[in-house]
């Protein structure tokens, strides 16, 4: 079995790190290889990925694309107990984990645009966020509260996945010091520390 991750070059992918995390957290041997995307390499004849986006997995002769579709392939060829989980166990949690990684790949536009990833993976950024970006912060305190409370690490009683892409979306916003609630704040910082995101971390980007 060889499995390769295809990522972009500068390791600044929300998506491929999401897919990194979830292969680092089933303990299953990958390589990466990276993708240089300013000089267009995934439009290239031999870039596998038939949607021509980062992250793109190769087990064998099979090609996955997509970050969501990578983990539920990785959770249902991967399972549990033999490997650990990348979802919670129980119906509604699932829904909801599953529920949080739509929104944050679908909604929130402002936030990533004005605080892209190279503001968290590399220097923050130093201007003041928009009206819009502004609203769309409100948006994602509120409704993260709503699943975060005081003292909580994780959304649910075990990690999951999705509390990788919240964190890395709430990171977004704390690491440039937009205002976030202490226990979002915490929150996120707790899965900084999680050897998996370490990982992905130790590719950062330089600071100048």
């Amino acid at each position: 079995m060889t499995i390769t991750l295809y990522s972009d070059a500068k390791w600044v992918s929300p998506y491929a790190m999401s897919a990194f995390v979830a292969l680092v957290e089933k303990r299953v041997p990958f390589d990466v290889s990276l993708v240089d995307l300013d000089a267009k390499a995934h439009f290239q004849p031999g870039y596998p990925a038939r949607t021509r986006r980062v992250p793109c997995l190769v087990d064998d002769d099979f090609v996955l694309a997509e970050s969501s579709a990578i983990a539920e392939y990785l959770e249902e060829k991967f399972p549990a107990p033999a490997h650990p989980a990348l979802f919670p166990p129980d119906l509604r949690s699932r829904a909801i984990a599953r529920e949080v990684m739509a929104w944050i790949r679908s909604d929130l536009l402002p936030i990533r645009e004005e605080r892209p990833t190279t503001t968290v993976f590399g220097p923050p950024s130093k201007t003041k966020l928009s009206e819009r970006a502004e609203a769309a912060r409100v948006r994602l305190v509120d409704g993260a509260s709503q699943l975060v409370r005081d003292g909580q690490t994780t959304l649910f009683r075990e990690w999951c996945l999705a509390d990788v892409d919240l964190s890395l979306m709430l990171q977004r916003l704390h690491l440039s010091g937009d205002p976030l609630p202490p226990a979002l704040a915490r929150y996120a910082e707790a899965n900084w520390k999680r050897p998996s995101v370490v990982q992905w971390l130790a590719h950062r980007l330089p600071t100048p």
